[in-house]
């Protein structure tokens, strides 16, 4: 028990520093090949903040552990919402943009109703689903794309920009290290939260919906917190928001895609994606008409946070 902890805890080393790594060496090598911050913005930058979740879920899928897969998105979002703008909401009221408000949050409870009908309709999450999500992944790309073009860069995260030190060589070598700690932190996780899931005698879809998602989470916490201490409410609430759309469409989709036999959706998860579901809207009537999340309603979502997690265990 106490070495599948240690595997678990260094699988989740591997997987942030892996994907921090992976970032910042192809945002690099795009810019070196000039190819605008914008773009870089929206796809590598924004891709690697989701890549934990993504290899966690496309390990688990090709496992036949489907507990994690679809458990570790389902419970990232749960754990995003209540438990991460709970946090950053209690370190300082949290103002959130109307774009954020009328159309982000409406579209993570769209999509997420999709992904409940999809797995409840098939009992399985098929390659034709996983197609069906990645068509509104590229919708909520080409929207995004609109509103940089509108002057609104809040939907882009950072991107690391070159030095006189950077080389195309040391770059190449970041990307390379950077995927193989994402690919083997995965696996290192998936394997340690399966072995702790037989000893405690829970299921696969137990663990993926709170050690393995909240682990897989860290990258979003660690931002939002920061930036809420800097008073940059924009990116702490957007990158919330913008990663549980990331979750469903482009990591669920993409492991649906490349998974051989699909991925089974039990019956449990239908409870959480309503979880799921409830979380926005809580986190929607606390922001109410003046578009603040006041230190009150943080508390109570991160109260609702911990009641969701004593529930299920």
């Amino acid at each position: 028990m106490i070495l599948n902890i240690i595997l678990l805890i260094v699988g989740f080393v591997l997987l942030i520093k892996g994907a921090d790594v992976f970032v910042e060496g192809a945002s690099k090598v795009a810019a070196m090949l000039h190819i605008p911050q914008i773009v870089i913005g929206l796809t590598i930058v924004a891709f690697g903040t989701s890549a934990p979740e993504a290899a966690v879920s496309i390990a688990s899928a090709y496992k036949g552990t489907a507990g994690i897969a679809i458990g570790n998105i389902i419970g990232s979002n749960i754990a995003n919402v209540l438990l991460i703008l709970g946090v950053a909401g209690m370190i300082g009221e949290l103002v959130v943009k109307k774009n954020t408000f009328f159309i982000e949050s409406p579209f993570v409870i769209v999509i997420t109703i999709v992904l409940l009908f999809l797995g409840v309709n098939g009992k399985n999450i098929n390659r034709i689903d996983g197609a069906i999500l990645w068509m509104f992944f590229l919708v909520f790309l080409y929207y995004l794309y609109r509103l940089t073009k509108k002057g609104d860069d809040s939907a882009i995260d950072d991107v690391p920009e070159l030095d006189q030190n950077d080389r195309l060589w040391k770059l190449i070598i970041m990307i390379v290290l950077g995927i193989i700690c994402v690919v083997v932190g995965s696996q290192v996780t998936v394997d340690a939260a399966s072995s702790i899931a037989k000893e405690f005698g829970v299921s696969d879809r137990i663990i993926g919906l709170t050690i393995v998602s909240i682990g897989t989470s860290l990258p979003e916490l660690v931002t939002s917190v920061n930036a809420s201490l800097k008073g940059r409410n924009d990116i702490a609430i957007g990158n919330i928001i913008g990663s549980n759309i990331f979750n469903i469409l482009f990591v669920l989709g993409t492991a649906a895609l490349v998974a051989p036999r699909g991925i089974p959706f039990a019956s449990g998860f239908m409870l959480d994606g309503v979880i799921a579901i409830a979380a926005v809207v809580l986190f929607m009537l606390f922001v109410g008409k003046d578009m603040k999340l006041k230190k009150y309603g943080a508390f109570v979502m991160l109260i609702s946070y911990i009641c969701y997690v004593v529930y299920i265990l």
